[in-house]
C-alpha cells in the first residue's frame, strides 16, 4: 500500500540567521568553532548585538527540516513534526516550509507561548559554520505533539541527533521510533554533529537499540562515536546499530555500506564558500533516492551532486537557478 509521505521527519524548529565572520571574532567571543554549543537567550542576543551590521541571511532552519526541505525540492513528499511559537518567527518558520510543500504539525499546535527557537550560523572564509543555538519552544517537543497518522502513512522516519540535547525531545524521538518499529515504517537517524557524540553518547545508544535501518554520520561523527582510527573500522562498528551505513567524506566524497556492499560515492569538485547545512542535504537528497527506488550509486550520486552544488553559495538552502540545476540533474539521472 502506497504511503501519503516518502518521510516523516522530526527536529528542532529553528529560525537560522546566517553571518560572514572571522576567526579572530569568533575568538574574541569566546566561541568554540565547527560544532553547535547551546546558549541561553541572554548570550544569543549578545552575540547578535556584537555581530550587528554584518551581512545575514534568514532560513526556517534545523537539521531535519534542512533535509526534509530539499526532499520536497526533488519532488518527495515529506511532513515536518516540530515546534514553534505563536510569534513572528514562528509564523515566518511556517510559512517557509508551507511555501515549499513541506506538510507539518504547526497549525494543531498554533497555542504555544515560549520564544520560537534561534540558531546564529557563523561561517568563516575556509567555508566552516559554527553555530550557537538558542532552541526555545523548541525543546519542549511531547510525545503528545506527534502526529502518530501522518508518521505511520510514512515510508521512513528521519530523526535529527539535536534532539538528545532535550530530555523532553530524546524521549519523543523514542517514543517516535518505537511507533514506527511497531507499523513498519523504516527509521534513519543522524549524528548531527560531533559534540551530540561527545557529550550524549548514552542517549544517542538509546534511540540506535534495536537498529535503525540507515544512519548518517560525518567521519568525525563515526571516528568519535566509535572510537575506531580509520573510517573503514568505524563502518564496521556502526553496522552492528543499522542496516546501512552512510558517512560523508567532505570533499572526498562519501562511503556507503548498502547492507552487503561498501560503496565509494566520488565527489564533486567545487569551490565552497559555506558548508552550512552541507550534511542536510546530503541525506535529504539521499533519502529522496532511497524512498523513488534508486539504485545504491543513484542515491550516493544524487546526494553528492546537491551537496557539492549547495557549498557554492550563502546558506542551507539551495534557492533560484540552482533549484532547477539539481532537479534537472535529477530528472536526467532517473531517465
Amino acid at each position: 500500500m502506497k504511503k501519503t509521505y516518502d518521510v516523516f521527519s522530526l527536529g528542532n524548529a529553528l529560525v537560522d540567521i546566517e553571518i560572514e565572520v572571522t576567526p579572530e571574532e569568533l575568538s574574541r567571543l569566546a566561541i568554540d568553532k565547527g560544532v553547535m554549543t547551546l546558549v541561553d537567550l541572554e548570550r544569543h542576543d549578545y552575540l547578535l548585538g556584537e555581530l550587528h551590521g554584518k551581512a545575514h541571511h534568514r532560513a526556517s532552519g534545523g537539521s531535519a527540516a534542512n533535509s526534509i526541505f530539499a526532499l520536497a525540492q526533488f519532488g518527495g513528499y515529506g511532513y515536518h513534526c516540530c515546534k514553534v511559537a505563536k510569534d513572528e518567527a514562528g509564523d515566518f518558520y511556517a510559512s517557509d516550509l508551507k511555501q515549499i510543500g513541506v506538510a507539518t504539525n504547526i497549525a494543531e499546535l498554533e497555542g504555544n507561548g515560549g520564544i520560537t527557537g534561534k540558531c546564529l550560523v557563523m561561517i568563516t572564509p575556509d567555508a566552516d559554520r559554527t553555530m550557537n543555538t538558542y532552541l526555545g519552544i523548541s525543546s519542549e517537543q511531547l510525545p503528545d505533539d506527534l502526529n502518530l497518522d501522518a508518521l505511520i502513512d510514512s515510508q521512513y522516519l528521519y530523526i535529527e541527533g539535536y534532539l538528545v540535547t532535550s530530555e523532553t525531545n530524546h524521549k519523543t524521538a523514542l517514543a517516535a521510533k518505537r511507533v514506527a518499529d511497531e507499523n513498519g515504517v523504516k527509521v534513519a537517524y543522524t549524528l548531527s554533529d560531533p559534540n551530540m557524540v561527545r557529550f550524549f553518547k548514552p542517549q544517542i545508544e538509546q534511540i540506535l537499540d534495536g537498529g535503525v535501518e540507515l544512519l548518517f554520520a560525518n567521519e568525525e561523527e563515526a571516528l568519535e562515536f566509535t572510537k575506531q582510527n580509520s573510517i573503514e573500522l568505524a563502518i564496521s562498528h556502526l553496522k552492528a546499530h543499522a542496516k546501512k551505513v552512510v558517512v560523508t567524506l567532505g570533499a572526498k566524497g562519501a562511503l556507503y555500506f548498502d547492507g552487503e556492499v561498501l560503496h565509494k560515492i566520488e565527489p564533486f569538485v567545487v569551490d565552497a564558500i559555506d558548508t552550512n547545512g552541507a550534511g542536510d542535504m546530503f541525506a535529504g537528497a539521499f533519502l529522496y533516492g532511497v524512498t523513488q527506488g534508486y539504485s545504491s550509486q543513484a542515491c550516493g550520486k544524487l546526494a553528492s551532486f546537491a551537496s557539492s552544488y549547495l557549498v557554492t553559495q550563502f546558506g542551507p538552502r539551495l534557492k533560484g537557478e540552482a533549484v532547477k540545476v539539481i532537479q534537472d540533474f535529477n530528472r536526467n539521472l532517473a531517465s
